[in-house]
């Protein structure tokens, strides 16, 4: 409780090692079907820009996002790491790609990858709290859009594109992206690639933690160097797309192909030698690459998007937008290069949104969103049964805008079935939002929402009953479960006057039902823990903040100081959650050259001592982080050549999110030197 005071009082919160403090008057498209800038939002939002992710060094989407306020990683290596908000992940955390789910198995375990790649992103939103209503009950815990610009929608003149690579040496890692729009009267074709190739990477102590190896009654040999084994990644995306751009609308299709492989650590178990040869085929040259290196996923996708959108009289609406995805996923667990574990994932998701026109301030939209999915699982890790999944969902959002003072609101009505040979169910949800908001002075916003999100089960949660390698457990569901429900009050100041910019987002939510996954007290007969999901009522609560302050600046030069902090603690009736996460504060020196830029940055994560049974506490740690941007053409600004130097003291840092947290920390000390391009 000190903390959270602390937080209160001091208003910190400046751009955490991606973000920058809200103070542009920028729209964020997946809070809502209608224009809200940025700084009017009632609820907690980070905008991540292509500019930013052409810095991010090449990682899995939770690690690329890891730095912002109230954000952790579930960091299964370089390979597969999903976003943690407010010490949330999994199921309470829906990963979108253009507002339409990703229909892969990234939510299943922490160890399967997430099928979209940071790099193909022109800008990644992240939202938490009310924001998420949009999006139902699988976004109780926050939003994260992936947008690309694969279906462009607005016309280009000639040629339009970029192009970007660089090389990491704590990985011996290489990455190249780059995209490209062709303008063609009416119509505008783009293409777009990307490949990233990784290696184990080296650490400043030993893989395995102190407390790990105590608890495993072997010695510490200190603080010596190690490499972290089976971490290589190889990585593929490809994809085109066609757009028709009128003078009223758009309407345009593209497909992408992903193909992954990459390093599993600490995630083995005994493999079955009965598996149908054909099912496999496709996987046998990465069976035989992954010969004597332990646990490597080979992931293939297939994805076909359509999306329209056309601004007419319908009546009490103006504008009709549509967007469909269609997917095919698989992923083959490979163990001593033979498949050991095979997971299908394939369905459809579409969205229909119809938007009113403002009337005096007051915006507002209706919409219709729906899913077919159907996930199969065989062999050596198939912990839940085949299962087929649908969804509907109705919803509306309506906002009334008085410039000094404003009300805001939403409700969605979801129906979930799921049917399985282990049984079948369905939910019906009801979720809402009030909110009201005030401009009490030239800069200032003040904003609070009240919300009630209902999450049915998952499949896991329902069905499963087998051991998961990556938990390290042997799981076990209950089909009797009913839906998580979660009341949530936000509270959020934005500011920006002068050479100030500040954000402080402070929540609380009290879940009826959480589903915890917990242990018996029993194990199985190889002597791996059984874990049932059980349903408690639980606690979250904490802070994010921001600040920023313009020290200098001049003749289009500048120096700004930024600060960042964020703390959320988590309480139910079994006990303390596991993984979650420790408060974290970050302050950063930003020089604006006009040619150049350069960063400077200093992170703390503190420890976490509050943990559940089969936890162990993690220690804190402290980063050093510095980047150089140089733009060397004066008549060319789309051409940079930029360093970064990252974890520059090489901290020992485990991230606490992570199941992997005391076999694999994070990197070590790593040098990046890249190149990009505009045109």
């Amino acid at each position: 409780m000190r903390k959270l005071i602390w937080f209160a009082a001091s208003a910190l919160v400046g751009g955490p090692a991606l973000a920058q403090p809200a103070q542009v008057s920028e729209v964020v498209v997946s809070g809502a079907p209608y224009a809200v800038p940025i700084e009017a939002t009632t609820a907690s939002v980070d905008v991540l820009r292509r500019e930013a992710l052409d810095l991010a060094p090449p990682a899995g989407l939770g690690e690329t996002l890891a730095g912002l306020p109230g954000m952790r990683s579930t960091f299964f290596g370089p390979g597969a790491s999903r976003p943690v908000i407010r010490g949330l992940a999994g199921p309470r955390v829906l990963v979108l790609n253009n507002g339409i789910g990703l229909i892969d198995a990234s939510a299943l375990s922490p160890d399967h990858q997430v099928a979209t790649d940071p790099q193909e992103a022109t800008r990644i939103e992240v939202l938490r709290g009310s924001a998420a209503l949009l999006y139902g009950g699988s976004a109780i815990g926050g939003v994260v859009n992936i947008i690309d610009d694969r279906i462009p929608e607005a016309r280009v003149d000639g040629v339009d594109g970029r192009l970007l690579g660089a090389v990491s040496s704590v990985d011996d890692g290489a990455m190249a992206s780059g995209a490209v729009k062709f303008g063609l009267g009416d119509f505008v074709l783009s293409f777009d690639a990307l490949r990233r190739e990784s290696g184990d990477y080296e650490v400043p102590a030993p893989a395995e933690s102190r407390r790990q190896l105590e608890a495993d009654g072997e010695a510490w040999p200190g603080p010596v160097d190690d490499v972290v084994e089976n971490m290589s990644v190889e990585l593929t995306a490809y994809g085109a797309g066609l757009s028709w751009i009128g003078e009223r609308g758009f309407l345009g299709a593209s497909v992408k192909r992903t193909e992954t492989s990459y390093g599993v650590p600490g995630h083995v178990h005994e493999h079955e030698e009965d598996h149908d040869h054909e099912d496999h085929e496709d996987h046998e040259e990465d069976a035989e690459h992954a010969a004597g290196e332990g646990v490597v996923i080979d992931l293939k996708q297939t994805r076909v998007d359509l999306r329209g959108g056309v601004t007419a009289d319908f009546g009490l609406f103006e504008r009709l937008r549509l967007s469909a995805g269609f997917a095919d996923y698989e992923h083959v667990e490979i163990e001593d290069g033979a498949p050991a574990t095979r997971i299908a994932s394939d369905g459809a998701e579409g969205r229909l949104e119809l938007v009113q026109p403002e009337r005096d301030g007051w915006q507002g939209a209706v919409g219709l969103q729906a899913l077919q999915k159907s996930i199969s699982t065989e062999g050596a890790e198939a912990f839940i049964p085949p299962v087929d999944i649908s969804e509907v969902g109705l919803f509306t959002l309506q906002r009334l805008d008085r410039e000094g003072w404003g009300l805001e609101g939403g409700i969605r009505v979801d129906r979930r079935e799921l049917e399985s040979p282990a049984g079948s169910r369905d939910f019906t949800n009801v979720s809402a939002s009030v909110g009201a908001f005030l401009r009490p002075a030239d800069g200032l916003f003040l904003g609070t929402s009240l919300t009630r999100t209902a999450r049915a089960p998952t499949e896991t949660e329902l069905f499963a009953n087998g051991v998961h390698a990556a938990t390290r457990a042997f799981e076990v569901g209950d089909a009797s479960l009913d839906s998580e429900v979660a009341y949530a009050l936000d509270a959020t100041l934005h500011y920006s006057r002068g050479p100030w910019s500040s954000d402080l987002h402070l929540f609380g939510a009290r879940y009826e039902g959480f589903i915890d996954l917990r242990p018996t007290g029993e194990a199985d007969e190889e002597g791996t823990p059984v874990f049932a999901y059980r349903q408690t009522d639980a606690e979250f609560w904490g802070a994010e903040a921001e600040l920023g302050y313009r020290l200098w600046e001049d003749a289009g030069r500048s120096f700004t100081l930024e600060l960042a902090a964020d703390y959320v603690r988590g309480e139910t009736d079994l006990g303390p959650p596991a993984r979650i996460p420790p408060w974290s504060a970050t302050a950063r020196g930003v020089f604006e050259g006009g040619w150049w830029t350069g960063r400077l940055e200093l992170r703390q994560v503190g420890e976490q001592m509050r943990v559940a049974a089969f936890e162990l506490p993690t220690d804190g740690y402290r980063m050093l982080n510095a980047s150089l941007v140089v733009r060397p053409l004066k008549d060319n600004d789309g051409f940079k050549v930029f360093a970064e130097a990252r974890n520059i003291n090489d901290a020992e840092a485990r991230e606490h999110a992570s199941f992997l947290k005391d076999l694999a920390p994070l990197p070590g000390r790593s040098f990046r030197l890249g190149v990009g391009y505009r045109f």
